[in-house]
């Protein structure tokens, strides 16, 4: 069964602490464009477009929408926390009644993942000086998962391995990665995700030294290694595992490299303390790769990306296990661990699970694969 959904009264109690951020700050007022920050705070979950939808956030005063006349309706009807909705009409300028909302003076933070467009039309009638980003005020927020944000990606991890091992079950000679995708697709759907894959990778042979994996339909051979990347989602909060493994029998290379990506794994789950930077984490992984021969740094045979990435609404969030990232590990910031190894030109070995920090360290939501020739044991099949 899975998890409530996130509640008005969560999204208003994170709708307070950005207004008090804020005032801290000395700031009027923050403007939300239709990225997962305005479902992150307000329950409204809109595609963008050529047309600004958004929100505006000023401390102390009533949270505002702006969104086309046209769109007035559905707004209305799907918003999660109630506010004034401010319409324009096609021949208007929505940052003019954006301007006219916040008024002539303050510095305003403008949501960094809005679109170019925004920024601009927001400089052009508010004044380019007036704007900051708001990734100081937000990051810090979004990335201290609640408990119930926590219930919802562990769920959905749940479900995502449980297709992963139905895709293994089914796997059979000359299979096309794109039939696998479409049966992912499909276990999630079954499970009782939001829809199906948000995303799927399946790399058979030579295309797994490919990261994000190669760009043809290759068939399945045996003795091919098998990299399959894919997530679902849950109220919009995500997951993201990779399993890999070989379609009979793996030569003593590929069982080297496994064993040495384990174990990079594991050592960045060590490394995963409390108040630590997150590039500790990075630089766990990275350093014994380095003393078993495979790199240093990004050269390859090696590790070519970050160890793992911040995770929630988005796939790929702040604050992230890098070089450079000097975040100190809180509870309930969430992560990816994956500090995959990649063979030019031959195959790439990538394990990933992804935990999250509590009052005791870190804690796995999903068990690491533990076998190369067994890659689910232990993991019980799941009902939806």
């Amino acid at each position: 069964m899975n998890p409530l959904p996130i509640t008005v009264e969560e999204r208003r109690s994170r709708l307070a602490l950005l207004e008090a951020a804020m005032e801290a700050q000395g700031i009027a007022a923050c403007v939300i464009d239709a990225t997962s920050s305005l479902r992150y705070f307000t329950g409204l979950s809109w595609h963008p477009s050529e047309r600004l939808t958004g929100a505006v956030v000023r401390p102390g005063k009533p949270l505002a929408y702006v969104t086309p006349r046209f769109e007035l309706d559905k707004v209305g009807s799907i918003v999660g926390v109630p506010g004034e909705i401010l319409t324009w009409e096609e021949h208007e300028s929505p940052f003019k009644l954006v301007a006219d909302l916040v008024g002539p003076t303050g510095r305003v933070a403008v949501d960094a993942q809005a679109r170019v467009f925004i920024w601009l039309g927001l400089a052009e009638a508010l004044g380019a000086d007036r704007l900051i980003g708001a990734d100081p005020l937000i990051v810090p927020l979004r990335a201290r998962k609640s408990e119930a944000e926590i219930a919802l990606m562990t769920r959905a991890k749940a479900l995502t391995l449980e297709a992963h091992r139905r895709a293994h079950e089914s796997l059979r000679a000359g299979v096309r990665a794109s039939e696998v995708v479409s049966f992912i697709d499909q276990q999630h759907r079954a499970l009782g995700a939001d829809g199906g894959n948000t995303f799927c990778i399946v790399s058979f042979g030579t295309d797994t030294s490919l990261p994000h994996g190669g760009e043809g339909d290759p068939q399945l051979h045996d003795g091919d290694v098998v990299l399959i990347d894919t997530g679902c989602a849950l109220d919009g909060y995500n997951a993201d595992i990779t399993r890999t493994y070989v379609f009979g029998e793996p030569t003593d290379e590929v069982r080297r490299i496994w064993d040495l990506e384990h174990e990079a794994q594991a050592r960045a789950f060590k490394a995963a303390q409390l108040g630590a930077p997150c590039e500790a984490v990075d630089a766990a992984a990275r350093g014994f790769l380095a003393s078993q021969g495979l790199g240093p740094d990004y050269q390859l045979p090696g590790l070519p990306h970050r160890t793992g990435h911040g995770i929630g609404l988005d796939i790929h969030e702040a604050p992230n296990l890098v070089r450079g990232d000097m975040t100190a590990l809180d509870v309930g910031m969430c992560f990816s661990n994956e500090p995959m190894i990649v063979v030019p030109g031959r195959f790439g070995i990538r394990l990933e699970d992804h935990f999250h920090m509590t009052a005791d360290g870190p804690r796995w939501f999903t068990s690491p694969q533990s076998s190369l020739d067994d890659p689910f044991a232990g993991v019980e099949p799941l009902r939806a």
